[in-house]
């Protein structure tokens, strides 16, 4: 009689089973059908960098020319405190950068996850040996990545405009890190809700995008008084853009970011349990 596989042990004296095929199994299956999903999510949007990257690259050569180069002595005056001692482009570069990061990590995964939904080709996915938290951290991921590729590039474009010091680098990677995610993970849950493509263009231009400028991104916290500032600090993207800030600037940033990392990395793994509570219970995957 012969059988499809071997079982033995590993070092460990765990039962491992390999398959006479060369077929991967256990928990190496289990990683080749995550990273073959998230390749595929990579490839989504790196094979179309003119779609992709060009715009947001466009878009914000404009928003320094305009509000750095042409505004940027006029905002600040004669007070070279103004903005933590720092030029106005480059205290509008950290916002800029939480723009982009933000809107193409929502936009990925909601569209990725809509897109398949409404082509019925997420079915395949559905049906893959991959659990429901894989299929999750893949877009996720994907779609996080794509925040950091965008948010590095508006980077590269700022640099052309004005040096750049790193001053607290583990703070600038950490919130370069959470957001992205974070946001990926909201993307995934507006993918599922939505019933058609204006859903998805009506969360991340009326929702996301006008939180982010209100969140304290061309003007510090410090021109705002009595109720406009405390209902600033209501809104999240303050931290987050100040979290980015800190990295830069820290003279001119008025929110402590112990907290708001603690805070936005507790609620990054808020989010991606409940996609994944989501997706186990076939929410807008199933009628």
């Amino acid at each position: 009689m012969s059988h499809d596989t071997d079982v033995g042990t590993n070092g460990e004296g765990s039962p491992t089973t390999d398959s006479r095929d060369g077929a991967p199994t256990g928990l190496r299956a289990r990683l080749v059908g995550l990273w073959t999903l998230l390749h595929r999510e990579i490839l989504r949007y790196v094979r179309r960098p003119r779609n992709t990257f060009l715009p947001p690259m466009i878009t914000n050569v404009l928003y320094f020319t305009v509000f750095g180069v042409v505004l940027g002595e006029r905002i600040s005056g004669n007070d070279p405190n103004a903005f933590g001692g720092a030029g106005y482009i480059l205290f509008i570069l950290p916002g800029l950068v939480v723009l982009g990061m933000i809107s193409n990590a929502f936009e990925n995964a909601s569209f990725s996850i809509f897109h398949g939904r409404w082509n019925e080709y997420i079915h395949e996915v559905l049906t893959s040996p991959l659990s429901h938290t894989e299929m999750v951290l893949a877009y996720v991921a994907a779609s996080s990545l794509r925040g950091i590729v965008v948010g590095a590039i508006i980077w590269g474009v700022g640099l052309v405009f004005t040096p750049v010091t790193v001053a607290n680098p583990f703070y600038l990677a950490a919130f370069m890190l959470v957001i992205p995610t974070l946001f990926a993970a909201f993307g995934v849950i507006g993918g599922l809700w939505a019933r058609d493509f204006d859903y998805l263009t009506v969360m991340n231009q009326f929702i996301i995008r006008p939180l982010v400028f209100f969140g304290a991104v061309f003007y510090p916290l410090s021109a705002l008084s009595g109720i406009w500032r405390q209902v600033t600090l209501l809104n999240p993207m303050v931290y987050m853009v100040n979290g980015v800030r800190y990295g830069v600037i820290p003279e001119a940033v008025a929110v402590p970011p112990n907290r708001s990392l603690l805070v936005l990395t507790g609620l990054t793994v808020a989010v991606v349990a409940l996609d994944v509570e989501l997706v186990r219970r076939g929410y807008g995957l199933v009628d």
